[in-house]
């Protein structure tokens, strides 16, 4: 087999893996992923997503979807937690933890301040007699039979897993809160869908003092001072009647 066959052979290896862990998350929508939806949909306060490591940066893409499609989130290092960020937390929250093992420790030792404080957790991991499936009030399996990488090590799968799951679980949201594309403009005023949607001529135009003018009249360099002194190359020509 030559180095090219074998790269290719690797990669498609890979994404079938990957697609599989996707596809078997579809069971795992059950009465508890329904009841940690409507949890989040009832809650009073904010999502506070955690997670370490690898589950740290789809965390970070969780929260940034659900603040994107109607639901107040934000992401929280839960090392960061362990040395004061807790209090970001209140007891009007939820808290998405997410560990693919259920036991890690920068996890696991924030739970029982979460907790005291009194919000609740939903617990995003591949066993639910870990830790974190044992110390949550919602349990969504995000667990992989084996990771895509050839050592079993990198997170691959598992994070292909989790990922989609959060993206199940904001898309569930965004449509039982009826949220609309003018609602994601709203959200997201600097895109392309934000512009079209949300772009008047009455922002983007100047008028009053701020546009220059000089009557039929004027000379080319009266014309060529207003255009300099209002900060634009253009001015508007006007006669009597207009000005």
């Amino acid at each position: 087999m030559t180095v090219f066959e074998m790269i290719k052979e690797r990669a498609i290896e890979t994404l079938k893996m990957e697609a599989a862990a996707v596809e078997n998350l579809i069971p795992r929508v059950d009465d508890d992923f329904v009841a940690a939806v409507q949890s989040i949909l009832n809650c009073q306060g904010r999502v506070v997503v955690s997670g370490m490591g690898k589950s740290g940066h789809v965390g970070r893409k969780i929260a940034a979807t659900l603040a994107s499609t109607g639901t107040p989130a934000f992401f929280m290092h839960p090392a960061e937690a362990y040395h004061g960020d807790l209090g970001m937390i209140t007891e009007n929250d939820i808290v998405i933890a997410i560990s693919n093992s259920g036991e890690s420790s920068e996890i696991v030792n924030i739970l029982p301040i979460i907790r005291r404080i009194g919000a609740q957790i939903i617990a995003m991991c591949g066993r639910k007699t870990s830790s974190l499936g044992r110390n949550s009030d919602h349990f969504i399996n995000i667990g992989v039979e084996r990771e895509a990488c050839s050592l079993g090590l990198a997170p691959t799968s598992s994070t292909t897993a989790t990922l989609a799951m959060g993206d199940a679980i904001a898309m569930a949201l965004m449509d039982e809160r009826k949220f609309t594309s003018q609602d994601y403009a709203l959200f997201h005023p600097g895109g392309a869908l934000g512009r079209k949607l949300l772009l008047t001529v009455g922002d983007v135009m100047h008028s009053g003092e701020d546009n220059p003018i000089v009557k039929i009249g004027a000379t080319a360099k009266d014309a060529l001072f207003e255009m300099t002194a209002k900060g634009l190359g253009a001015v508007s020509v006007v006669d009597e009647m207009s000005a």
